[in-house]
């Protein structure tokens, strides 16, 4: 395909038939909403945990919704796990095979996040077979698969998770990313990078593992061009199109969202809660995150910090401001000096993209206000525009951190819409060359 062909941005099918998708480990939708943005047809999504359903059932199956999923007759809007949805619908989805261009998804992360405790023996570590065997199942033209950076670390001898023969992982010295690979590779053409969000006109640096698949069935080897190539060739002018730039501070994704600047109003049906108002954008990426929506950005609720804990907060902010530390961990000097316990606490620095936003809200201090971010402030920083809403409790604490995913921990997980619409953008290219006749490929090679 040729690098010009990308500066269409989303050029339709030769057959001029949307691209179709199914979206597993779905999260809240940050991945189906950039797909959807990009113009591909969304068939079904899969995510087992209530309330991140709930978000997915707001946003993409109302009869108003902005984009919407056609959905199966036989499968049930409701949340279900891949490995229910392989037991119960496996003759369905043989039925489908052949007619889905792409499964789109990302395993649960969390026993591979260096950002929390890496467990090799993490039951999630080894959901990647079912996505494997849903892969076996639909035969998608291609795949897209995102995770955390840990995946491609091999798990150390303490960490070790067994020999292949024995548990069906990867091996000592092997990562679940050279796992996945070797498991897809007898198919499809896999390619896989590191992508840094920031790179790519998203206010976060946020580093992730993706991983692309061909199927070789469906594209002959010598017309495949590398899609990572791709992405960076056509990053200029999607960006241009949509009026943002390769690099967004993290003051120009949240200033306008300030309690000094809009006040304050009653908290989002929570009468012991504040909100903050809204008096409109301020810059071209908010203008953006707007995304033609005239109303109050839900979810701008914020937390009840004590008193002493906001002066706390305000001496944090104005010391690591002063000493030229923010976005950086407080040291153990630090936290010693202003009696804080969390090792992961920072203050969000204005003028840089924010650091990886994590399932925590008190990870990360506001860079002028004695504050944690928002839900909203948090989703910003992703890439979700305002008219998008989030569902189900808004944190969670204890043992139930590992049942349930809250609003602040779907925002978290989620893939950056942006990213996923211009990944989007760069599939359906591809897709659209592989389906030419092979005269017309030969006569735009010459």
């Amino acid at each position: 395909m040729r690098s010009n062909d990308l500066v269409a941005l989303g050029a339709p099918l030769a057959s001029d038939r949307a691209p179709t998708f199914v979206d597993v480990f779905a999260g809240c939708g940050g991945l189906t909403l950039g797909l959807m943005r990009a113009g591909w047809r969304g068939v079904f999504a899969v995510e087992k945990d209530a309330f991140a359903f709930a978000t997915l059932e707001a946003n993409f199956l109302q009869s108003d919704s902005r984009y919407q999923f056609e959905w199966p007759e036989w499968l049930p809007k409701e949340s279900c796990d891949v490995s229910a949805l392989l037991k119960t619908h496996v003759s369905k989805l043989k039925s489908m095979r052949g007619s889905v261009d792409l499964l789109a998804g990302g395993p649960p992360c969390q026993g591979f996040s260096s950002a929390g405790r890496r467990k090799p023996h993490d039951p999630r570590n080894q959901l990647f077979r079912d996505y494997v065997s849903l892969v076996e199942l639909l035969q998608p033209r291609m795949i897209l698969l995102e995770n955390v950076e840990g995946i491609t670390y091999p798990f150390g001898e303490a960490e070790a998770v067994g020999k292949k023969a024995d548990r069906g992982g990867p091996g000592e010295r092997e990562s679940y990313a050279e796992a996945i690979e070797q498991a897809l590779a007898k198919s499809y053409h896999v390619f896989r990078s590191i992508v840094r969000c920031s790179e790519y006109g998203i206010p976060q640096s946020r580093p992730r593992f993706i991983l692309i698949g061909y199927r070789k069935t469906a594209f002959q080897e010598a017309d495949i061009e590398h899609p990572f190539e791709q992405l960076d060739q056509c990053k200029q002018a999607f960006l241009s199109e949509r009026g943002l730039k390769p690099r967004t501070t993290a003051r120009q994704a949240i200033s306008d969202l300030e309690i000094r600047r809009n006040g304050l109003t009653d908290g989002d049906g929570a009468p012991r809660f504040k909100s903050i108002g809204y008096k409109g954008p301020l810059s071209d990426y908010q203008k953006a995150m707007r995304d033609g929506f005239s109303g109050m950005p839900s979810d701008t609720r914020l937390a009840r910090h004590r008193p002493d804990i906001a002066r706390r907060f305000a001496r944090i902010i104005a010391a690591m401001t002063k000493r030229d530390r923010l976005g950086i961990q407080l040291n153990a000097e630090q936290r010693k000096e202003f009696g804080v316990g969390k090792s992961t606490l920072r203050v969000l620095n204005p003028d840089t993209p924010a650091p990886t936003i994590t399932s925590l809200p008190d990870d990360l201090l506001h860079y002028a206000e004695p504050r944690t971010l928002t839900v909203r402030e948090n989703a910003r920083l992703q890439t979700f525009p305002d008219w998008f809403v989030f569902k189900g409790k808004y944190t969670t604490g204890g043992d139930r951190r590992a049942r349930e995913v809250p609003r602040f921990t779907q925002v978290a997980n989620a893939v950056p819409p942006l990213l996923a619409e211009l990944f989007g953008t760069v599939l359906s290219a591809a897709l659209a060359s592989c389906q030419k006749p092979a005269v017309t490929r030969r006569s735009e090679a010459a």
